[in-house]
């Protein structure tokens, strides 16, 4: 098989490794079938991506919405190099599974409409409810007509853009499942999460505005009880997909 593109843009190693692992561990993947990319650090330009089987692009601190003059230097870079990549994805209808910012950078590309106006949801659990598309869809037919995933974010998809099918919601975020052409997909919950990465989450982002500070201690033991498996899922399908292409 082609390795499978695994897109990050997380600062700080120890979020960035969990989220990696995670990818690994729910999707049914060993790091060898992959190929991951830092894009805080590293470039994604002149990438071909008829050399792999499927994109997996994951979140981060990075808001699509924010002012370009205070976005950081690197974040202005690949924003820049994905529209380049974006548009081999729609050519090839290559697979891809964006998450949170996968979503918001897939969603700014084809022409909708990212704000933080409204549907940001604080850090921890949500109930993602499927629309009546999904029950046809190839990657979801069968799953859970509800769910628990893990959310955390401050902009959101304000409307469907021209092209996408919308796929799940969930009562304070409507857009939480996207589908472009067959075989793009993006969520604005988080796939990979399970309560461990949640808790290693809400240790490093306290500070970053997706919660009170005071209340940390009070989501880390909510979130422990917490098991969202619908989601590993869905990743683990989507890997499944790349395999067969």
């Amino acid at each position: 098989m082609k390795p499978i593109l695994i897109l990050q843009l997380r600062p700080i190693d120890e979020v960035a490794d969990n989220e990696f692992q995670a990818f690994l561990h729910h999707g049914g993947l060993q790091e060898e079938e992959t190929h991951r990319i830092r894009m805080e650090r590293e470039s994604v330009a002149g990438i071909d991506l008829t050399q792999y089987a499927g994109v997996i692009m994951g979140g981060g601190p990075s808001n699509i919405s924010d002012d370009e003059a205070i976005k950081p230097e690197f974040q202005r870079r690949f924003e820049a190099e994905l529209f380049p990549l974006f548009d081999q994805l729609f050519e090839l209808d290559l697979p891809y599974l964006g998450s949170c910012y996968g979503l918001g950078a897939l969603i700014n590309y084809a022409d909708g409409l990212v704000s933080k106006a409204q549907y940001g949801e604080q850090a921890g659990p949500t109930t993602i409810f499927l629309q009546e598309a999904a029950k046809t869809d190839a990657l979801l037919a069968g799953l859970p007509l509800s769910f628990l995933a893990f959310v955390g974010h401050k902009e959101a998809c304000q409307f469907v853009p021209k092209g996408g099918v919308l796929l799940a919601g969930s009562e304070a975020c409507p857009v939480q499942i996207i589908r472009f052409k067959q075989n793009i997909y993006a969520t604005q919950f988080h796939v990979e999460l399970d309560a461990q990465g949640m808790i290693v989450r809400i240790q490093n982002y306290q500070n970053h505005g997706y919660f009170d500070p005071a209340s940390a201690e009070t989501l880390i033991q909510a979130v422990k009880k917490v098991e969202a498996q619908v989601p590993h899922q869905m990743l683990r399908r989507f890997v499944v997909r790349c395999r067969e292409a």
